[in-house]
């Protein structure tokens, strides 16, 4: 990956406004352009746009949309950037929390009124750290449903999407940053060279290069990582070797209930309806609820790198709602127990150490003792028979860190100033969990692949035009 100088000769093929990715932030993008009134070409080096929003559970949070003003959650944008800034314990962006949130409802409501995405408000529970329901989530709360929305609405648009094409290099002036194109790679080897007048880096974060994550974030350089495997850092190093600064590279979005080893995800509301954790040895090791995040890293220091999951028929009920945890079922990751015995004999750890962990709780839920790792028990009931369970691990879903926008995605230098015609989104951009994992409030990623490539595709067609 690497800056070329720019061709002496016209490029053969050129286009207003092009963005490498076609994820959720590349196709919004991409059609923001062209409502704009910008012609725009998707470059994905995939056969077929997934990426890591595929992976995701496709849970959106906003501020102020319709579906909360039907169902009478009374939220602002103000309300959810303090959430995002409590989150990050103040060391996000406050402005760039701001200014997200208040692009958020805009966005959920445009992916629901013009892309027709089918988003529903999620109103059984709330994720740990949002004060108000904002979370929006489609009908079996998976990306696939996002993805196979996302380039319909495009193809209608009449957008062309470029596949199995890898940008492996961008044409620019290394003394103004200012890029005039882009060479990509096909599977063959072949190469073509496009001409741009606005780049649109929505290809993620780093997350796929071990190098990388071993330099920024070592803590979670050794869990199993969940997320696309083409996310390189391409947009941190063309970034940077074009002058952009970059910010927050220790951030990232981890998950500590990874089924081990059949890979399936178990939705985070079973343990805030009251689940939780132990290790083989039938113990618990932390305060689940923080945040499934920063729960990666607590994971996998226990013993054998992993830890049992442990809820029971009133969360079970809730989670069918959810895509992920129906594989699950499926393929046998999810254990059920009709007593605490049984349950111990499933996990293989001591029967008198798990009946404790459950008094523990009970004592904790009844303000007879204090929980041990700092969790509130009071509001949820103690898990009554039958149990489920299931064997998890942490693991790595995509970094945080990446570079520095303003509130209009455009790509700004070490010194406040923007990059000629540079913008990025999603995950190449900076996110607002701060600079560690503790800092991600449940759907950071998917609201800033959204709102940012809105905000790209909007200023690059005004740029181009």
């Amino acid at each position: 990956m690497s800056i070329l100088a720019p061709p002496n000769r016209l490029f053969e093929t050129n286009v207003p406004v092009l963005v490498i990715g076609a994820g959720a932030c590349g196709i919004c993008a991409a059609l923001t352009a062209k409502e704009n009134g910008a012609e725009v070409l998707i470059v994905e080096r995939d056969e077929k746009p997934t990426g890591s929003s595929t992976l995701s559970t496709c849970l959106i949070p906003a501020a102020g949309t319709k579906l909360q003003k039907a169902a009478g959650v009374s939220d602002t944008p103000e309300k959810f950037a303090a959430d995002l800034i409590a989150k990050a314990k103040n060391k996000n962006d406050p402005r760039m929390a701001l200014w997200i949130a208040q692009n958020s409802a805009a966005t959920v409501d445009w992916l629901i009124d013009t892309v027709k995405l089918p988003l529903s408000l999620l109103t059984g529970f709330r994720y740990p750290g949002h004060s108000e329901y904002r979370m929006h989530g489609s009908p079996n709360r998976t990306g696939t449903e996002l993805m196979a929305v996302l380039p319909e609405a495009a193809a209608r648009a009449g957008i062309d999407i470029v596949t199995s094409a890898t940008v492996t290099d961008l044409y620019a002036d290394s003394k103004s940053g200012r890029v005039g194109g882009v060479r990509l790679t096909r599977p063959d080897g072949r190469t073509e060279d496009i001409g741009c007048q606005a780049l649109v880096l929505a290809c993620n974060g780093f997350g796929g290069n071990p190098e990388m994550v071993r330099q920024y974030i070592p803590e979670i350089a050794d869990a199993i990582y969940f997320g696309h495997v083409g996310n390189k850092g391409d947009a941190v190093k063309w970034g940077t070797a074009l002058g952009a600064a970059v910010a927050d590279m220790g951030g990232y979005q981890g998950h500590g209930a990874v089924t081990h080893p059949h890979g399936t995800l178990i939705m985070w509301g079973v343990l805030t309806e009251g689940g939780f954790q132990v290790n083989i040895q039938g113990k618990r090791f932390s305060n689940e609820v923080r945040g499934y995040s920063e729960q990666a890293v607590e994971v996998i220091a226990q013993p054998e790198r992993v830890a049992w999951e442990i809820w029971d028929e009133a969360a079970h009920k809730i989670a069918t709602d959810f895509q992920d945890y129906r594989d699950g079922l499926e393929v046998g990751s999810i254990k059920r127990a009709t007593t605490i015995e049984e349950l111990a004999r499933v996990i293989g750890c001591p029967t008198n150490e798990l009946t404790k962990t459950f008094a523990d709780i009970v004592a904790a839920h009844e303000g007879r003792q204090a929980d041990a790792w700092g969790r509130d028990f009071a509001n949820v009931e103690p898990l009554e028979p039958p149990y489920y369970a299931a064997r998890v691990t942490g693991a790595l879903f995509h970094t945080q860190g990446g570079l520095v926008v303003n509130e209009e995605a455009r790509v700004l230098r070490g010194d406040g100033t923007a990059l000629p015609n540079l913008f990025a989104g999603g995950g190449a951009a900076r996110g607002l969990s701060g600079p560690s994992r503790w800092g991600y409030l449940s759907g950071n990623g998917l609201l800033t692949a959204t709102v940012l490539g809105r905000l790209a595709g909007r200023a690059a067609a005004r740029m181009v035009r």
